[in-house]
């Protein structure tokens, strides 16, 4: 069962798919893409306890699979006690979800290097709190997804705008923020790293992202860094991964600074800049990896065959009629590319609502992929 039906949603139930199960899709409304996809699909709102107990109970699982932050998390607790499987485990869905308890179990319980930060619930706590971190400084959600509610305060007269984008951009009943150093940062990366239920833990090269809005618009994989980061980011990514436990595919991020490592977040998941792997960057997606790893599959290992990107291609404005396209043709006119529409059925500026894809050999200039990438994108137009 998996809950939250989004794009990546629906990668892994075609990677569940190719390897024998059954898959109901459940999200807030009808036609997700994920539900494209699956056997069967429920639509309720996974907020509403008794709704996602119904469901639970009605399909009796095998594996419950959480893909996004709007959940009822702590009913996962009790699906544990009842027997089922959670991916990749309540304890990993409930730290992650809030970026208040992993923030804490990274820098406070596991001494991971993190950015300055403090937390505000009121305007009050909000401003002094911006007071005691400085300026410039990131204002998050403690819950949200996709950059909702984000923003960068430079000023005093960013304030009132950013605490109010950051309160509407909240997911679920949480409303508190996270307010956050400013990193000065040189590379954003994502390590996609594989938890095995029998096996090592495993890394995937390391994926460069570019974000605007807080939300990403290209990824590259590989990332060129220093040997000495590399290894920095996966003892890090392997140390919050094994507090959490649990297996399957994260999404750890991490910023990379002049003066080295720091770590940001982390989904329990695939994550969208791991999109790129769609491009044949490695002999598995992370959407394979990931249904490799819950299903309790072996990954002998994982190996980077060739560059690529992705790029998003987004809406510039809301309908609610099922999106056309144009220029479809002409971004995979060249050689070396390819498309994924996801299928949504309706639209909302800035929304993503496919990623155009670039790929060539391991000697490849990533530059002029990127570049590639997003011309491609400017190409396809969400009508």
């Amino acid at each position: 069962m998996l809950l939250g039906s989004g794009e990546l949603g629906k990668e892994l139930v075609i990677s569940l798919k190719r390897l024998g199960e059954h898959v109901v899709a459940c999200d807030s409304y009808a036609g997700a893409p994920a539900m494209q996809v699956a056997d069967e699909f429920e639509v309720f709102n996974m907020l509403d306890a008794e709704a996602l107990d119904a469901a639970v109970a009605k399909h009796q699982p095998k594996l419950i699979v959480p893909e996004i932050e709007s959940i009822r998390t702590e009913r996962l607790f009790a699906y544990e006690e009842q027997g089922y499987q959670v991916v990749p485990s309540a304890r990993a869905a409930n730290f992650t979800m809030n970026r208040k308890l992993i923030r804490d179990l990274a820098a406070k319980e596991l001494g991971l290097r993190t950015a300055k930060y403090t937390y505000a619930t009121t305007k009050e706590e909000f401003v002094a709190a911006v007071k005691e971190i400085g300026m410039p400084c990131v204002v998050k959600p403690l819950m949200s997804s996709s950059g909702k509610g984000q923003s960068v305060v430079k000023t005093e007269a960013d304030l009132d705008a950013s605490f109010l984008y950051a309160m509407e951009g909240s997911r679920g009943d949480l409303k508190e923020i996270i307010i956050e150093a400013f990193v000065d940062f040189h590379t954003e990366i994502t390590l996609m790293t594989v938890t095995q239920q029998k096996g090592d833990t495993l890394f995937c090269p390391a994926i460069g992202h570019r974000q605007e809005r807080g939300d990403y618009q290209e990824s590259w994989q590989p990332c060129v860094l220093k040997e000495e980061d590399i290894e920095d980011a996966q003892m890090m990514a392997k140390k919050v991964t094994e507090a959490l436990s649990g297996s399957g595919i994260w999404g750890v991020e991490f910023f990379i600074g002049n003066d080295g490592v720091y770590f940001s977040e982390l989904s329990p998941r695939p994550h969208d800049t791991g999109m790129v792997t769609l491009a044949g960057t490695q002999n598995l997606s992370e959407f394979e990896l990931h249904a490799r790893a819950i299903l309790g599959l072996p990954i002998p290992h994982i190996t980077l065959d060739r560059a690529g990107v992705s790029a998003v291609i987004l809406a510039d404005k809301e309908s609610m009629e099922l999106p056309r396209f144009s220029g479809v043709a002409e971004a995979i006119n060249e050689e070396k590319t390819d498309i994924r529409l996801f299928g949504k059925p309706t639209s909302r500026k800035y929304r993503r609502m496919g990623v155009t894809l670039v790929y060539d050999d391991l000697a490849t200039d990533v530059e002029s992929l990127r570049i590639k990438a997003r011309k491609l994108a400017d190409k396809v137009q969400v009508l």
